[in-house]
């Protein structure tokens, strides 16, 4: 959540640059797809996406939408293996400095 600062700040960027405004809603709603599990306007939300400043985002998924399907439904998540990656690179880096 945004500060009232920074939302102000948001709002002004966004109504200079209408087309900034549409990529955030576009990615909001493929946030709402994976978080609900529901690929079913996948098709629908890449073409439009194609057609906006996240089209080359939206031309990796085209290229392989049926895994983007897989990775929307599937219960499977690589979560907390990435999570335990950062923190190892993160000890490996403190190691590093010392």
């Amino acid at each position: 959540m945004l500060a009232k600062a920074e939302t102000i700040q948001v709002a002004a960027i966004e109504a200079g640059v209408p087309n900034l405004a549409e990529a955030r809603e576009m990615i909001t709603q493929l946030h709402v797809m994976i978080g609900r599990k529901a690929e079913a306007g996948l098709t629908r939300w890449i073409e439009r996406a194609r057609a906006s400043l996240i089209a080359s985002f939206a031309h990796g998924g085209t290229n392989d939408e049926a895994a983007v399907r897989a990775a929307i439904t599937s219960p499977w998540s690589n979560g907390q293996t990435e999570g335990r990656i950062t923190r190892l690179k993160l000890f490996r880096r403190k190691l590093q400095e010392q």
